[in-house]
């Protein structure tokens, strides 16, 4: 049945690319995610066209016989040092148009392009559950990892619990806090903080390293404000000038209802003095009194982070929707 599907690589994407692939992410994620709000086509546009953070995109459109479109790939091609073996695959395929070859044809398109840009893991997220998981496990894809997304409402907020963390004593620390780029005199400690996430629980992931300095902790707050989202940072600085901790919030363009938590870190020298719990709780006060609009936060945590599961849990997270981290090895295809 795939020969009457059509695949087009995508080069200069154009408006009508990007609404093609909207209709294909919407329809998708609406079977196959109903309590995950979809990207809204602003969203789409700037994720195809807007330059990503030490990485490339590769793309490709997959249209019926009508010219309709039925399928999507994008495939993030990784450039910095210690990632340059890694991909990251999004793909959807329209509900009303699976079990014709779309999957397969875009999935062979991708790994003929992991090939040629030498890469040796391919990494994609899939639904527990889902379509998604069956089509990984059907073809050869081995589960690395398994995610807890968690959501917190604000409106059912244990106002209690929350001024008590809020108010703890923690001698030694203050909080500071930015939005978008980080402060000219915070960026050096702000980068040497954001590699203690190099220790963050990853599975069975052929992951590699990040490595961050002052100059790509600024690129990636651009990138970011470049798409039209808008990143909350909050931090802890000990008294030597030492980052601590910090936490990171990207509120969507737009007024979306539900933040997505970023990264949460505490350098493993100042762990066990509650920070990370301080910082959360601080960027709830923040949000509700800055972003009224927003009403949820949605994490996700490793299923083996116990600590972290903990933190948000003690905060008021709660379990929602798990999904599996999938990894291909190219080069055994």
């Amino acid at each position: 049945m795939s020969k009457h599907i059509h695949l087009n690589p995508l080069r200069d994407i154009s408006a009508a690319d990007a609404a093609a692939w909207h209709r294909v992410v919407a329809a998708s994620m609406t079977h196959d995610l109903p309590d995950v709000p979809p990207p809204d086509p602003e969203q789409i546009h700037a994720q195809l066209t807007k330059p990503t953070l030490n990485s490339h995109r590769l793309a490709w459109l997959a249209t019926g016989a009508e010219g309709s479109p039925v399928g999507v790939a994008s495939l993030r091609l990784f450039t910095s040092a210690g990632r340059e073996h890694l991909a990251e695959l999004e793909l959807h395929v329209d509900p009303a148009y699976r079990r014709l070859g779309t999957g397969s044809l875009l999935l062979s398109a991708v790994v003929a392009a992991c090939r040629a840009e030498n890469r040796r893991s391919l990494i994609v997220e899939a639904a527990a559950g889902s379509p998604g998981e069956a089509f990984c496990e059907k073809r050869n894809f081995r589960q690395a990892l398994a995610l807890n997304h968690l959501i917190l409402r604000l409106d059912q907020l244990d106002e209690a619990a929350v001024l008590q963390v809020a108010e703890a004593e923690h001698p030694g620390y203050r909080l500071t806090g930015w939005t978008g780029t980080v402060p000219d005199d915070l960026a050096a400690a702000f980068a040497t903080a954001k590699n203690a996430m190099n220790d963050m629980p990853v599975g069975d992931l052929d992951y590699g390293t990040e490595s961050w300095d002052a100059d790509r902790v600024r690129a990636m707050a651009q990138v970011i404000a470049d798409r039209g989202d808008t990143l909350l940072t909050l931090a802890t600085v000990h008294d030597d000038g030492a980052m601590a901790g910090y936490t990171e919030i990207l509120l969507p363009r737009g007024t979306a209802p539900r933040a997505q938590q970023y990264d949460t870190a505490v350098v493993p020298a100042h762990r066990g003095h509650g920070l990370g719990l301080w910082l959360k709780t601080a960027m709830v006060r923040r949000l509700r009194a800055q972003h009224p609009g927003v009403v949820e936060i949605e994490t996700d945590v490793a299923e083996d982070n116990v600590h972290m599961l903990a933190v948000n849990q003690r905060l008021g997270f709660r379990s929602y929707r798990r999904t599996r981290e999938f990894q291909l090895d190219v080069r055994a295809v």
